[in-house]
């Protein structure tokens, strides 16, 4: 199955300026878990509700004076909307990542594609390597427990 097919279409976006308040605002607001970050028309970075949490709060950042390139991953991992749901899989697999922006050819912002989305608008066939992925993170957090 094609990513176009499963991804969150039109996906929110915001500037690496935003403050950290205004990007936890639309987080919340939206209810979603990320957002990718642009810069001159281009893809930078991507902030989860986990970056604001862990890289923001839990570091002491001012929420108004930071801003979404403080508490941002970049490096991001993206894919393209005509790759396969088992290709975007593999990434978020390899590189230990529960969402990714999706790109058109032209290399624009289209969509964002989650574990989530793998799961429930994915096919049967897909569904042991999500839970594979979910069951990775748990395993993790029981580690750390």
């Amino acid at each position: 199955m094609r990513i176009k097919e499963l991804m969150t279409n039109h996906a929110e976006w915001i500037e690496a300026s935003t403050p950290l308040r205004d990007v936890s605002r639309t987080l919340r607001d939206k209810n979603i878990g990320c957002l990718p970050v642009g810069e001159n028309d281009r893809l930078v970075g991507m902030v989860t509700d986990r970056d604001v949490c862990c890289r923001g709060v839990a570091d002491g950042l001012d929420p108004e004076k930071a801003t979404a390139r403080d508490v941002m991953t970049d490096g991001i991992i993206w894919c393209y909307d005509d790759q396969t749901d088992k290709e975007a899989a593999e990434l978020m697999d390899k590189h230990g990542i529960r969402h990714l922006p999706v790109l058109n050819r032209k290399k624009r912002i289209v969509g964002v594609l989650s574990l989530g989305d793998l799961a429930f608008r994915g096919p049967q066939r897909i569904g042991g390597e999500v839970i594979r992925l979910i069951s990775r993170d748990a395993e993790r957090h029981a580690k750390s427990a």
